[in-house]
């Protein structure tokens, strides 16, 4: 395994998706626009849980590209909930591309903070509720 190589974390994927040739420029890389609406995606969805409804995304705290994302990897993205405040949550991701099936590798390839607040239908901030009340991958938790 060379120094950029790793494995993927021993937990389930928040979302995983296969870039596909849509998804890249001429060159064949995947956009890094694809890539951070991917990232938003994984994001919300523990934030949507420990909601319990509508989120909105309202910053990117930070978001680092280490490599290229390429055609027909295999991109798995891992979203936990670093921090819950009154109204907001902030969700770290990390995203992973599994490529070559002849001779597997795995990188690390973005990593990402952003910071989603908890909205009413009016689409106002609202207070996230008490944790054991939130429902992650369909219990009750955090």
């Amino acid at each position: 395994m060379s120094e950029q190589e790793t494995t993927l974390p021993s937990k389930h994927a928040t979302l995983r998706v296969v870039a596909m040739p849509a998804d890249c420029n001429i060159t064949g890389d995947v956009f890094g626009g694809w890539v951070m609406a991917q990232v938003d995606i994984a994001g919300s969805i523990p934030a949507i849980c420990r909601a319990r409804g509508r989120v909105a995304t309202v910053a990117v705290n930070s978001f680092v590209f280490k490599q290229p994302l390429l055609v027909g990897d295999i991109v798995s993205l891992y979203a936990d909930i670093v921090k819950v405040g009154r109204t907001s949550m902030t969700v770290n991701v990390e995203v992973y591309a599994q490529r070559d099936p002849v001779k597997p590798t795995c990188v690390k390839v973005t990593e990402a903070t952003l910071t989603y607040v908890a909205v009413g239908n009016d689409r106002k901030p609202r207070e996230v509720p008490p944790a054991e009340l939130a429902i992650v991958s369909g219990e009750v938790g955090v």
